[in-house]
């Protein structure tokens, strides 16, 4: 029972450093100091001396040998390379969601598109609102894939990308073009249109990353 307990607070110590890391609390190059990150967590040293171990294989940190952490971060090349991987894989989602969504699901997603469009007509758009419902109807998706693996690796890319996502999702321009190649997305599926699906979600992440590329993130 204490192995277990002991590998929770591991777990939840890396996710909690991770997150940071990922949602820009903690920024590129800054050092991350043992004591400090330990203090903060409520935690002693050693879950931290792992998280951060675990973090350097997963590229996220860098560790200089007797100097100590650093915050490596996301390149926007790292960006690039994830959009474009994460844009075959969405299309792969959508395709697998159009044979395996439930009415529930779709109930849901047509939900988020209500409010996501309730927002967005606002006099003053609520950006962490349509973000946050952005995140919403692509969960959903990759739930209804009906795969355990592809849900993990997309909610992972998710993870990696979501301050640029938060950004391109933030202009409004972009924000309804997102909503409305959302309601595409969803139209195909429940038309049964596999091949439709696919390709639609497939260029809806090119999109976003082209909208990113413009705007010179």
């Amino acid at each position: 029972m204490e192995e277990y307990q002991d590998q929770s607070l591991r777990g939840k110590v890396f996710q909690q450093i991770r997150e940071k890391i990922l949602s820009g609390v903690y920024q590129e190059h800054e050092e991350l100091k043992e004591a400090t990150l330990a203090k903060e967590l409520g935690v002693s040293r050693t879950p931290v001396r792992e998280a951060l171990r675990q973090l350097a294989l997963e590229g996220l940190v860098t560790m200089v040998p007797n100097k100590g952490a650093y915050v490596t971060g996301i390149t926007q090349k790292d960006v690039t390379d994830i959009y474009q991987i994460r844009s075959l894989l969405e299309g792969l989602c959508a395709r697998w969601a159009t044979l395996h969504i439930t009415d529930r699901q779709i109930e849901e997603l047509e939900e988020i598109l209500v409010l996501s469009g309730f927002h967005l007509k606002k006099e003053k758009e609520q950006a962490e609102q349509v973000t946050e419902l952005d995140g919403k109807f692509h969960k959903v998706l990759y739930e209804a894939s009906n795969s355990r693996i592809l849900e993990h690796v997309l909610s992972d890319f998710h993870k990696y990308v979501q301050m640029a996502r938060s950004r391109s999702v933030a202009q409004k321009d972009r924000a309804e073009n997102s909503v409305q190649e959302h309601r595409a997305i969803l139209e195909a599926i429940k038309n049964k249109d596999a091949d439709l699906a696919e390709a639609l979600a497939n260029r809806h992440i090119m999109n976003v990353m082209e909208n990113l590329h413009m705007k010179g993130d």
